[in-house]
């Protein structure tokens, strides 16, 4: 597996991020954006992950990095239930050695874009058990979400920023506003916020994340 990226902040680090890519990029894709929270979050570490390299059957077979197989688009994503597996252990993986190095799991953040956003509510509010700081959710949608779910006490505690374009044409507003209700229905603090954009990630929204970052590291 490849080494994640580290940016070190400009103090000692007491908070962290780990923040996953999205199918096909790689852990550089939001190295400038951590670079840019990091202006103001002084004493965050920012820990970005890179996906393995496999075959994804919507591409063709096509091999790419990717946190798990996608094996067809609609009316919902079939995926690979293993391979999410799997990249949520890397997630618990690097939630701990983040712990084990000092940093208070409270103070540690899971954030991902698209298919790493996906990553990340599984692994908060379907596997990790203990406190985590919260969950940026940009662009995304939950497979494993399902109606009857239930999340422990400790992960109803996660607070969750889900964050969407109105006019995403790969994963539709709707799939990231039913992640978003789910969440609500089970009683996490959640909040939704919508831009007048695509798949993408705009200025405005990371202004609005570090303002949520802000208000939860002090």
């Amino acid at each position: 597996m490849t080494t994640p990226l580290i940016l070190e902040p400009s103090r000692q680090a007491d908070a962290c991020v780990i923040w996953l890519h999205g199918l096909g990029a790689d852990r550089h894709d939001f190295e400038p954006v951590a670079q840019a929270l990091q202006t103001t979050l002084g004493s965050t570490r920012f820990v970005l992950p890179q996906a393995p390299h496999r075959p994804v059957t919507i591409n063709g077979g096509y091999q790419m990095p990717s946190w798990y197989d996608i094996i067809a688009m609609s009316p919902a994503r079939a995926i690979s239930h293993e391979e999410l597996e799997i990249s949520a252990q890397t997630v618990m993986d690097l939630i701990e050695a983040q712990r084990d190095s000092g940093i208070d799991p409270a103070r540690i953040f899971l954030a991902g874009f698209s298919q790493g956003g996906a990553v990340v509510l599984h692994t908060a509010y379907c596997r990790w058990q203990g406190p985590l700081g919260g969950v940026l959710a940009l662009s995304t949608y939950a497979p494993t979400f399902s109606d009857g779910m239930s999340v422990s006490a400790s992960q109803q505690r996660i607070p969750a920023y889900c964050l969407h374009g109105y006019h995403d044409e790969v994963v539709l507003n709707a799939m990231g506003r039913t992640a978003y209700e789910y969440l609500q229905s089970l009683g996490v603090d959640a909040q939704w916020q919508e831009y007048p954009m695509g798949h993408q990630v705009l200025p405005q929204e990371i202004a609005d994340i570090q303002t949520w970052l802000s208000a939860r590291l002090g």
